[in-house]
């Protein structure tokens, strides 16, 4: 916990609110590790569903224990028809973000261990959410779309099903590899403010659904989850990579800002925009569609050299989902289809060795002020 006498900054900054062995981040050096593996080896090597075993579970799986994984993901894909109903029930001009968190707080009440919130029920609720809250994302974005969803396919792994799910169709092996990747980079991220405000619900022993449903209200906040959705617009607001140096200096001038750039943790490159770098880069050069590619990079070029701030990880997410051809407002849904991984695995571990989250506050407000009868109050000026 935090030192003894130690003043909490803005926002939290810098203040320690508790142990976990989920994962770690080194700001100075730009270092993010799940269960104490860089990232970048599990860019390189992993898998997302070996991501979610070891993140519920500290350790990577067995060959065994990853076949029956990916085995119960397949099986726990599809989502009641009710849960859908209520999908179509919604505006279609609801953000994709709050048709999201009003689903998944459905699934709640269909859940088959909704009445049983032991840790064997929790692990199971933790997995089936990983693999519905994918289902879900897709579905959004075809009713979105006036098309009807499409049914999982058992086949496929987690991220070929949910470019299938979202699609119609089977994606490259390119194609789901770099989606494999991508949520892997976005499973989970130490203390963010999503993960915390799942950790306190879950302190309260609310069940897993209930944690992450306010998890996902947290990440709608444009100040944590909406950024990469905000870097699209502004990529298509330059428009052309010709103008990027210039809108950089013009926007920077008005003292506007430049979306996808530094980060409250990393004092050097966040790790994740280095593997989302090369995969908008390798997904450009596949596909032919350079130009969302080279508009990033004529941006991250002029920022560096104007104010010396380094991407995060939402800004080339940006233009990879773009040449994926999934809709920008569905950028922050895929964010929270692989976070869930990372949400679930928090929850799990705060239930495991649980105890209220419960801080004080530093009252700065007037003391000993007298109460006033209403009819002796001055008027408001």
């Amino acid at each position: 916990m935090a030192e003894a006498g130690k003043q909490a900054g803005a926002g939290l900054r810098n203040v320690v609110a508790g142990e976990s062995r989920i994962s770690s981040i080194d700001g100075a050096r730009g270092i993010l590790a799940y269960g104490g593996i860089d990232i970048h080896a599990l860019a390189e090597h992993s898998s997302f569903e070996e991501v979610v075993f070891l993140l519920h579970h500290g350790a990577l799986p067995t060959r065994q224990e990853l076949d029956r994984l990916r085995g119960e993901l397949s099986r726990q894909r599809e989502v009641p028809r009710s849960v859908l109903d209520v999908l179509h029930e919604l505006p279609r001009r609801a953000h994709p973000m709050a048709s999201l968190r009003t689903l998944v707080s459905a699934l709640a009440s269909y859940d088959a261990d909704a009445d049983d919130d032991g840790m064997p029920a929790s692990r199971r609720k933790a997995l089936r959410l990983v693999a519905q809250t994918a289902t879900l994302v897709a579905a959004i974005g075809r009713v979105r779309g006036g098309r009807g969803s499409v049914p999982p396919d058992p086949s496929l792994s987690h991220a070929a099903n949910f470019l299938f799910m979202l699609t119609g169709e089977r994606p490259s092996a390119r194609a789901e590899r770099a989606m494999d990747v991508a949520l892997i980079l976005h499973a989970d991220h130490e203390f963010n403010a999503s993960t915390f405000t799942a950790r306190v619900a879950a302190s309260t022993l609310a069940d897993v659904h209930a944690a992450v449903t306010a998890a996902l209200a947290t990440l709608k906040g444009p100040l944590h989850g909406g950024a990469n959705e905000a870097v699209m617009r502004m990529l298509e607001e330059v428009g052309e990579p010709d103008r990027a140096a210039a809108w950089v200096r013009e926007a920077l001038a008005g003292r506007k800002r430049v979306m996808g750039f530094g980060h409250a943790v990393y004092r050097t490159e966040d790790p994740r925009a280095t593997e989302l770098r090369r995969l908008s880069r390798e997904m450009a050069e596949k596909t032919g569609e350079r130009r969302w590619y080279e508009l990033s990079t004529r941006i991250e070029s002029a920022v560096r050299e104007v104010k010396g701030l380094f991407p995060n990880v939402d800004f080339f997410s940006a233009s990879l989902y773009r040449v994926m051809e999934i809709p920008t407002d569905l950028f922050t849904p895929v964010f929270a289809a692989s976070r869930m991984a990372g949400w679930t695995a928090h929850a799990l571990e705060q239930l495991e060795n649980n105890k209220l989250i419960r801080p004080e506050s530093d009252y700065i407000g007037p003391r000993d002020v007298p109460y006033v009868p209403i009819e002796a109050r001055p008027p408001r000026q």
